[in-house]
């Protein structure tokens, strides 16, 4: 009896076969938000504007998790703070209120304005007075910049829980400082298993301390599971200077906008139904070849 050709092998197959043949959907490409500036607010404040509408109201603050809206980190310690705040890593301190932890490479993270204050800002953190011209702010008084690296992570967590529940965003911002060189600065976005969705480089602005803005949102529901963000060719010390000429160019941070973080979501039994159901696929295939070729000796 040639089981090849029996009504159960041939339902089989044809199930399997579905199940391979199944087309994945696409990922829709990302929607951008990007503009580069001069060093005067209002020059981005349009599209940073347009990128709030999109994440959706209302801004909540410090507020436990909720549904909808977005949050923001402008790094202002509530509006007027002109001193420098140096933190270790990874940095815990909007972990609980807005639920975000950022970590770099290097040995941690200061907040402070470009001059002035009582440990005169980035120019006196890294004893370098020309830092104090090169950098505005998007929201005054203080930037944000790790120190010993171009590179800042962030991951998402439930905002009340302090990390207890990992959660991902819908769509991430960011406002830079002083970039002059052509991808020197990008925003690298992952889904939750670590995979790049897509890396956008940050536009360039009109000069040094010019600001620019770089935003992204996904229409077809990916999830961010985290964003690794690189700021300038070079960390910010003290004999390092901005030269665009010579490829170096300092770039800073200011305001973070992210959507409203939601629980990650557990892979459902069904996805690991259609894995199983692909590999008896293949062994189905291999085993109907086998008879065909020992029915035709």
């Amino acid at each position: 009896m040639n089981l090849t050709h029996t009504p159960i092998a041939k339902a089989c197959g044809t199930a399997v076969l579905l199940g391979l043949l199944t087309p994945v959907p696409l990922a829709a490409a990302p929607v951008l938000f990007e503009v580069g500036g001069t060093s005067s607010p209002a020059s981005i404040s349009g599209t940073v504007g347009a990128f709030r509408t999109a994440l959706g109201d209302p801004n909540n603050g410090n507020a436990p998790g909720t549904t909808g809206g977005r949050r923001e980190i402008n790094w202002d310690g509530g509006g007027g703070v002109d001193t420098n705040a140096v933190a270790g890593t990874p940095f815990s301190g909007f972990l609980q209120t807005r639920g975000a932890l950022f970590a770099t490479p290097g040995t941690g993270f200061v907040q402070a304005p470009p001059s002035g204050g009582p440990q005169n800002g980035l120019a006196g953190q890294f004893n370098n007075a020309t830092y104090g011209s090169i950098f505005s702010t998007f929201s005054p008084l203080r930037d944000f910049t790790p120190i010993g690296s171009t590179v800042t992570d962030a991951t998402f967590f439930i905002p009340g829980t302090n990390g207890g529940t990992a959660a991902t965003v819908g769509g991430f911002g960011a406002v830079f400082s002083n970039v002059e060189l052509a991808d020197s600065a990008r925003i690298d976005f992952f889904d939750p298993n670590g995979n790049l969705l897509t890396e956008q480089f940050v536009p360039i602005g009109s000069g040094p301390a010019s600001l620019s803005f770089l935003g992204v949102v996904f229409d077809a529901g990916e999830d961010i599971g985290s964003v690794m963000i690189t700021s300038g060719t070079d960390p910010l010390a003290s004999g390092t200077n901005d030269d665009p000429a010579g490829g170096v160019n300092l770039v800073v941070m200011d305001d973070f906008l992210f959507s409203e973080p939601v629980a990650r979501v557990v892979p459902e039994p069904a996805s690991l139904w259609w894995f199983g159901t692909s590999l008896a696929g293949l062994g189905l295939l291999r085993w109907r070849r086998r008879l065909r070729n020992n029915s035709s000796v």
